[in-house]
């Protein structure tokens, strides 16, 4: 990564022509085995998308602050690195805080071993306490759940006239769509681990289908298919044409000619058909993908599921994860606040 390819960008940052990777001038300025530690730390050590992507958001918004404080990398102290969080806590939660704080030990660490500096100035600082009981995702009502999936049209055209025969052909777009509601809904699965499923990850054992689930972590995780969400992926599936395709994506985006494509959907995607099915019919526009995970483990606590069967669908490490998905309890009765007896 020599720096003679580099090219200046704002917030004291350089951009290497070569592979357009950003890399803070704080960096840069230590030579070429600093930049490519740099590099390889997010490239060697984080396996997952989403974390490398948000750890290196981390350094760069560090590094940015270090710079315009006429920081060089061998002068950062602990006492900085608690200045930057304190100035980041005014504006982010503490789990974004926290995060920070995770990213630059981790990063510091990967750059001692490297030779780079001889100290971590993260390794002595703390961040505040977060003591979370109950998760902050929306829920649907199991009434809203259901509503939302019945709504969403599964033919193309107007509603034929009562008596008439409906010769609509079917909306890929919405099967595409109830599909993975479902699937997220009735297996509990994470909106990547949704998305991440091929076409053989639905799948039929003796006589019951089942979702192969590739969670974070590089875990696969193996679900039962509910009734109602095998209805729904063979409707898809046979109207997609997609059976024979073992390898290929599931969940795939749609041409302006409403023709799947090769190309599978982003969370983004997803996150916008949501949005759009939503408001829709009225119900909250606060609700996102993460939701349907919430709103499915909530309706099977609700009928009489326990956190530790409910974990084990949704592949949690602890029951503390789980129960916080369960809004069960969400509901005060005026009975109960009728026991304030003043």
């Amino acid at each position: 990564m020599p720096n003679e390819l580099a090219t200046n960008t704002p917030n004291g940052a350089l951009a290497t022509a070569r592979t357009g990777f950003i890399l803070p001038a704080v960096i840069a300025d230590q030579g070429d085995k600093a930049a490519e530690r740099f590099f390889t730390f997010f490239t060697d050590t984080i396996p997952n998308a989403n974390t490398r992507a948000a750890y290196y958001r981390n350094a760069m918004r560090f590094f940015a602050w270090t710079h315009a404080k006429g920081l060089r990398l061998f002068a950062i102290k602990s006492y900085h690195v608690s200045a930057y969080l304190a100035e980041l806590a005014t504006e982010h939660a503490t789990p974004t805080v926290k995060q920070h704080l995770a990213s630059l030990r981790m990063l510091f660490d990967w750059l001692i071993t490297g030779q780079i500096i001889e100290a971590n100035p993260a390794a002595a600082v703390r961040a505040a306490k977060h003591i979370v009981k109950k998760g902050k995702t929306p829920v649907l009502k199991a009434d809203e759940a259901r509503e939302l999936l019945d709504s969403i049209p599964l033919k193309i055209g107007p509603e034929p006239k009562q008596g008439e025969e409906d010769n609509r052909p079917p909306s890929l777009i919405g099967l595409r769509d109830r599909a993975l509601i479902a699937v997220m809904v009735f297996s509990f699965a994470r909106i990547g681990a949704a998305l991440g499923m091929k076409v053989e990850d639905y799948y039929t054992e003796g006589r019951r289908a089942w979702f192969r689930l590739h969670e974070k972590g590089g875990k696969r995780h193996e679900v039962p298919a509910h009734h109602n969400a095998e209805n729904y992926l063979d409707a898809y599936i046979e109207a997609a044409g997609l059976a024979a395709d073992k390898k290929t994506p599931l969940f795939r985006t749609i041409d302006r000619h409403r023709q799947l494509t090769a190309r599978p959907m982003h969370r983004i995607d997803a996150w916008r058909m949501i949005k759009r099915r939503a408001k829709a019919i009225g119900l909250p526009e606060e609700i996102c993908n993460h939701t349907f995970r919430a709103t499915g483990i909530t309706a099977y606590l609700e009928n009489g599921g326990t956190i530790e069967h409910a974990q084990q669908i949704a592949n949690h490490e602890s029951p503390k994860t789980t129960k916080l998905y369960d809004r069960t309890n969400d509901q005060i009765t005026l009975d109960e606040v009728e026991r304030i007896a003043i």
